[in-house]
């Protein structure tokens, strides 16, 4: 949250970013146990852009999984006018949707442009007209709706900080995996949902009626090597972030664990989580410094 001058009183657009900004907050808070928990081990001028970020992300999220069907709203053009507004707001600085205005300020000034702004609502935008995904379309789907999440989240925590093109290099490809190995994960344990409530098979070839164990091992396997691509790269992140980003990771191997743990033809009739005992593990690991390998 941007800071306000202690000894005047704030202005009203001050004042509007503050409740934009708690509204966010409100977003993760009923969304995302394990995100929001990893979020509050932010630093104080990383935590907040952070959710403002998540928030924009959920809401549309929700408008494609069926919030907007459940209303009788019709979900493409209600994310086309949420595309349109973010886009507005952007350049104004204003947006009348508080969670618009919250992100289109983290974006301002982290620098969040378009061109990783565009892919995440073409994403989305599938999730409305594809059922299947043949391997380019899925890589396509998972580089907007969760690649450029992870990048989008990595400008907020280089603002201020000065990195070798090397390493830069090194933390986009850091943060894409991440956010590869976060949605694929969720694809995994959601496959029976995805796949009898909305109609929806991610992963090229594969749904419930062919799932087996061979195939349950590939793809957690391919999971493992983005959550190792990322580990990598975290060394190079501030320490705030450095432990937040350490307990999500952690978070998503714990549930990949749990996965590889559950028998294929239980996991496409059970959707698996990691309880909250075992988070709170995790999350004194991360406040300790405990980086995943």
């Amino acid at each position: 949250m941007s800071p306000v001058n202690p000894s005047a009183e704030p202005s009203s657009l001050e004042r509007y970013l503050e409740a934009a900004e708690r509204s966010s907050a409100e977003v993760i808070d009923t969304y995302s146990t394990s995100f929001g928990w990893a979020s509050k081990l932010l630093g104080a001028n990383e935590q907040q852009p952070v959710r403002n970020i998540y928030a924009l992300v959920r809401v549309a999220d929700e408008i494609v999984d069926g919030a907007a069907a459940e209303a009788n709203d019709n979900p493409a053009n209600l994310l086309d006018e949420l595309e349109a507004e973010t886009y507005r707001a952007l350049e104004s600085g204003f947006s009348t949707n508080l969670v618009v205005h919250a992100f289109a300020h983290t974006a301002r000034e982290a620098g969040i442009k378009r061109d990783i702004i565009e892919p995440f609502f073409h994403s989305m935008r599938m999730d409305l007209t594809e059922r299947e995904h043949d391997q380019k379309g899925f890589d396509t789907y998972v580089y907007g709706s969760a690649e450029v999440v992870g990048l989008m989240c990595l400008k907020v925590f280089m603002v201020g900080r000065d990195y070798s093109k090397e390493e830069r290099v090194t933390l986009i490809a850091g943060a894409r995996a991440l956010g590869a190995a976060f949605q694929k994960v969720n694809f995994l344990r959601d496959l029976a949902a995805d796949f009898k409530k909305l109609g929806r098979s991610y992963f090229p070839g594969v749904n419930v009626e062919s799932f087996d164990a061979a195939t349950q091992l590939r793809l957690i396997e391919d999971i493992e090597n983005d959550l190792a691509a990322s580990a990598k790269t975290l060394p190079l992140l501030p320490v705030g972030s450095r432990k937040a980003v350490a307990a999500a990771q952690m978070f998503f191997q714990a549930l990949n664990e749990r996965i590889r743990n559950t028998p294929a033809e239980v996991l496409i009739e059970t959707r698996i989580s990691v309880p909250n005992s075992q988070k709170l593990v995790i999350l004194a690991k991360a406040l300790l410094g405990v980086i995943p390998k």
